[in-house]
């Protein structure tokens, strides 16, 4: 997801989109470790989803302290 996307949602979606996220990535990471394949590239791509919505939050709460 870009980040123009993201910055278009309220901050109660990005919290909910957020926990999506990371329970996708939880998945991924149990199916590793069943010793099912997963692709490297959704694992990789979560990953920085989470990290781009932790960035947007963030920006919006300092944003709000000034």
């Amino acid at each position: 997801m870009k980040a123009i996307e993201l910055r278009n949602k309220q901050d109660d979606e990005l919290t909910q989109l957020l926990l999506e996220t990371r329970r996708k990535q939880f998945n991924m990471r149990m199916q590793v470790g069943s010793g099912q394949p997963a692709r490297a590239s959704d694992i990789r791509e979560s990953r920085k989803d989470i990290a781009r919505i932790k960035t947007i939050i963030q920006e919006r709460q300092q944003g709000n302290a000034v």
